[in-house]
């Protein structure tokens, strides 16, 4: 039983899935003994039948499916504008103002350096490090202080 669920997990199959078409595959084989008929390769009926259940199980995805998808070209279908608002850009100007002015009263520049260039710039701590001549775990703490920093700050508010 495991080799066969093993076996529809590597075509593709999920755990649930799997599970309930080696489980339809023995019912079947049940079956099949139980009107009389026989079963050479028991183990081979019952890959062949979960793989068959699978391909049926597959396509009937396919068909109940198929309508999700639009006929349309891609060109005449409207575009959604995903853009912040000009009201969204003005906020998290704000907030970004705020967050420097902060940080620049609360923190040395160096730890404002080190959480900017994360933060801001996308450097991962190990660039960082490099970049500034620390050790990662330095700018671990120093970005640590700064959220911290931050944090504080906004609970205030």
């Amino acid at each position: 039983m495991r080799s066969l669920r093993n076996l529809l997990r590597r075509r593709g199959q999920t755990r649930e899935d799997a599970d309930d078409l080696v489980q339809e595959a023995f019912l079947r084989l049940h079956t099949f003994l139980a009107e009389g008929k026989e079963v050479r390769h028991p183990a081979a009926f019952l890959a062949r039948t979960a793989l068959n259940l699978a391909v049926d199980a597959h396509r009937r995805d396919v068909r109940e499916h198929r309508d999700q998808f639009v006929s349309e070209s891609i060109e005449s279908l409207p575009i959604l504008d995903l853009a912040p608002t000009p009201e969204e850009i003005f906020s998290a100007e704000n907030r970004l103002q705020q967050m420097k002015d902060t940080l620049d009263r609360k923190v040395s520049p160096r730890t404002r350096q080190v959480f900017f260039l994360h933060r801001l710039e996308g450097f991962t701590h190990e660039e960082i490090a490099e970049r500034m001549n620390m050790s990662v775990r330095t700018v671990e703490k120093h970005i640590a202080r700064a959220i911290t920093v931050v944090w504080i700050e906004r609970k205030r508010e």
